[in-house]
Order: C-alpha cells, then sequence, then structure tokens
C-alpha cells in the first residue's frame, strides 16, 4: 500500500452536475472510510487514521443539524487481519445505513471513534456495492459519496471498469480525488474516473474535505455577464471555457444564452477549483483567478462589447468568395481572424488593421468596431488578367502614383491562367527561358476594368 492519502468526492446515479436544486430534494451522502492496516502509517505529526477520523468528527459535526441531509457509513478493511501473501478482497460493508443526520451522525462517529486498522483495500468492491446497494430507491435524492483512502487499488478489482459500469445503467460517477504525498505516477490508476487535486498538509486536506461538502449540501450556481459599452449584460451567443487555473486542464464549455427574462443565464461550477475563463469572442477575452463562493450565486462580469466587420465587393456583394481578409487589432503582428469578403463577422468593440489578400493586397488601418454598429468596408469588384505564355520568368506589377509594386509571379504554363486583379494599371516583365540576354525583356502594360476580362499572349 503506498504512503499517501486520498479523498475523492463522487456523485452517483442520475445526477447531470453536483450542485442541490432549490426543490426539496433529499440529500444522501455516504461516506466510505479506508480501515486497511496502511492507515496506521505514520503521516505528519500523527498517522493516517488518526488524522483522517478527527477531521471526520469534526465534519460530521458540521452535518449534524441540517434538514433534509441523510447520511450512511461504509468501511472497508476493517474485519480481516492482513497477513503475508493473504489477504480478504471481500473485505467491506455498510456499517450504517442512511437514516437522517440526528440519528445517524452519534452513530457513525462511534463506528470512527472503535475503528481498527488491519485488512487491505478492495476500492472497486466497496464502489461497487455502494452503487448498486446502499442506495434505497429515492425519486428526489442526490446520492454523494465521499471516499477517504489512503492508496491505490489492492484487489484485483477495476475502479475504472467499475465507472464504466456504473455509467453503462445511467449512474452518474465523477470523483475528485485529493492527493496527500501521491507519487505522480499512481495518478492514471485514478484518471478514468476522474480528477486530482493536491492536499500536502493536514490543513490543506481539512479544507478540501470541507469543500467537498459544501459542494455536497449546497447549491453553487454561476451567472456570467458578458457587458456592452455601457455595462449592461447584452451579449451572448459565445462559448464560455473554463479551465483549472492550477493546471491549465479544460473543465467545462458552456454555450452563453440568455433565458426566457433575456438575462444571462445560470450554469453550475466546482467551487473548489480557482478558474481561467475564456470567452471565444473576436479577439477572446480572458479572465483569470476567478474564485466561487460555494452555496452561493456568483456573479462573473465580463467586459465583451461587439459591433460587426461587413466586408462586401461591388458588384456579387451576396456570394460568398474564397478571397479572404486577415484582421489584426491595431498596430499587432498578430492575426486573430481570417474573414471571407462577402461575410459579417462579430468583433470585440475596438481599432483594428485589415490585409485584404486581393491582387494586388489591400491594406486598411485603423478601422473602428463600434457596439452594436455594422462597420462596412467595400471592395472593388474584380477584373480578369487572361494570359498565356511560353516557359520563362514573368512578373506581374502594379502602377501607383508612377511606381510600380510587384503584385505576384507567374507560373509557367502554355494553357492559359487567369488572375483576378483590382481594378488598374498594370505591367508584366517576361523573359524567354531560352534567351540569355537581359535586352530580350518583353514588357508590356495593360488596364483592369471592373468585371472585364484583358486577354495578353507571351
Amino acid at each position: 500500500m503506498k504512503n499517501v492519502l486520498l479523498i475523492a468526492f463522487l456523485s452517483i446515479f442520475s445526477l447531470s452536475n453536483l450542485f442541490a436544486q432549490d426543490n426539496g430534494e433529499k440529500i444522501r451522502i455516504l461516506f466510505i472510510f479506508d480501515a486497511s492496516n496502511s492507515m496506521n502509517a505514520q503521516w505528519q505529526n500523527s498517522s493516517k487514521i488518526k488524522v483522517a477520523r478527527e477531521l471526520m468528527l469534526q465534519t460530521l459535526d458540521s452535518l449534524k443539524y441540517l434538514e433534509n441531509v441523510e447520511v450512511a457509513l461504509r468501511l472497508y478493511g476493517h474485519q480481516t487481519k492482513i497477513m503475508p501473501g493473504k489477504q480478504d478482497c471481500s473485505d467491506t460493508e455498510l456499517r450504517v445505513p442512511f437514516a437522517d443526520c440526528k440519528k445517524n451522525v452519534p452513530l457513525i462517529k462511534d463506528e470512527l471513534r472503535g475503528l481498527e486498522c488491519k485488512g487491505t483495500t478492495p476500492i472497486a468492491l466497496s464502489l461497487e456495492q455502494a452503487g448498486n446497494m446502499d442506495f434505497p430507491d429515492c425519486d428526489n435524492c442526490r446520492n454523494v459519496i465521499i471516499l477517504i483512502t489512503d492508496g491505490i487499488e489492492a484487489c484485483d478489482g477495476d475502479p475504472c471498469a467499475v465507472a464504466k459500469a456504473l455509467r453503462s445503467k445511467g449512474i452518474k460517477l465523477k470523483p475528485f480525488v485529493i492527493g496527500v504525498g501521491l507519487d505522480t505516477s499512481y495518478l492514471g490508476q485514478f484518471q478514468c474516473v476522474g480528477e486530482f487535486l493536491s492536499a500536502d498538509t493536514e490543513d490543506s486536506f481539512k479544507s478540501v474535505l470541507g469543500y467537498v461538502i459544501s459542494q455536497a449540501v449546497n447549491n453553487t450556481t454561476v451567472q456570467v455577464n458578458l457587458n456592452d459599452i455601457k455595462g449592461n449584460p447584452k451579449e451572448t451567443n459565445v462559448t464560455l471555457s473554463f479551465y483549472n487555473q492550477k493546471t491549465g486542464k479544460l473543465m467545462e464549455n458552456y454555450m452563453h444564452t440568455m433565458n426566457a427574462r433575456q438575462v444571462p443565464d445560470t450554469i453550475s461550477l466546482n467551487p473548489i477549483y480557482t478558474y481561467k475563463m475564456v470567452v471565444s469572442t473576436v479577439p477572446p477575452v480572458v479572465l483569470e483567478e476567478i474564485k466561487l463562493t460555494p452555496g452561493k450565486h456568483n456573479i462573473i462580469e465580463v467586459d465583451a462589447p461587439q459591433g460587426y466587420l461587413d466586408l462586401r465587393t461591388q458588384g456579387n456583394p451576396t456570394q460568398k468568395i474564397e478571397t479572404k481578409c486577415i484582421i489584426r487589432q491595431k498596430d499587432q503582428m498578430q492575426t486573430i481572424y481570417a474573414q471571407y469578403l462577402n461575410t459579417k463577422q462579430k468583433l470585440i468593440v475596438g481599432n483594428y488593421d485589415l490585409e485584404i489578400l486581393t491582387l494586388p493586397r489591400m491594406y486598411m488601418e485603423d478601422v473602428n468596431i463600434k457596439q452594436g454598429l455594422s462597420t462596412k468596408i467595400v471592395i472593388p469588384q474584380n477584373g480578369y488578367l487572361n494570359i498565356k505564355k511560353r516557359n520563362g520568368p514573368c512578373q506581374l506589377f502594379v502602377i501607383r502614383d508612377g511606381k510600380q509594386e510587384w503584385v505576384c509571379d507567374i507560373e509557367d504554363s502554355f494553357t492559359p491562367q487567369s488572375i483576378a486583379l483590382l481594378p488598374g494599371n498594370y505591367l508584366i516583365t517576361f523573359r524567354l527561358e531560352s534567351a540569355i540576354s537581359t535586352a530580350n525583356t518583353i514588357q508590356k502594360t495593360f488596364s483592369i476594368a471592373p468585371g472585364y476580362e484583358e486577354k495578353i499572349d507571351l
């Protein structure tokens, strides 16, 4: 048995989340307590069993006077002493069946005070029997398991398979495992059934257990206000991604919406974590170090005012065109979006620099996006260069204010090529591949008009 201490918070049965609903539901908490021999080992200033037992007694006292809450106790490793080469993998038992806290808290405390840690660690079997046997039928109950154990599965059981089997029956299983001194190489033993939190002191152990209980009996809700330029929560229809601030792991995705009263809808989040939230606007808005108050309705305020960039081409303003426009925040190099022409895109209010990938390129600086409004950009209608050429280097230039600017190189092809160009004056330079003198350079000037084709044969 490894020298670790773990707590797993497991919600089971037909729950869709871990949060109490204000509908008179009964909350049933089953404590599964590890009484295996390894719990006698030293941990910090005491033994693991003494620390876990003392925290459990304090926790039970906090539940004693709660209404509409029932508790129960299952033990494992408490009946058969482990011997060299021999262990009793059936050593798990429901010691105190469910009843209200007033009745059962004293009974559970008596069981814990007289507990002797003897045997092995049949975690999978304990979870399986708890899920299938310990919770009487109930139409309006929230069923919670809190597992306290000092190590990984010691028998032939497979907690992953148990979790999968419970889910196949419609039983929800979502643990939060807190490892104290846990070698990270063992995390894979529990990854199939949940997430891991770290507690490396008695105080952090106590704090985490308190959070778990608070989450089990309280209603923690979250409302995200996506505020417009006036501070009103009117923005919506974007994905909210919540990450564990410490580990960077993605925890939840929600598509933001307004409810029937046109108020941001309420979502559920586990208050035990500190979050980073990414709002998938363009560009994204990021809010870090979000801490929730358990048992309360939490409101997260985010400034996310948006308007629209509307890119249209003359002559054909409705048909989507494969040409794109690169969008950057003003004076920034990073591309935040590439928008097709003849489309409209929502952007965070502010100023942007545009690079429209026409031939030749169009550049527009300091384009202002305003709250709730569309900023319309009209791109001139293309004309076309139909060019047929022999092998040899060939380049295309646009003439602006008496100066030529390179547009593109034209590849070798005996098949006519059609190149979409903005209206304007152009120059082509060409030299036959077999010609070895610069004097053999051919130059041709031409104009492109909107919607018309210019043919050149080289």
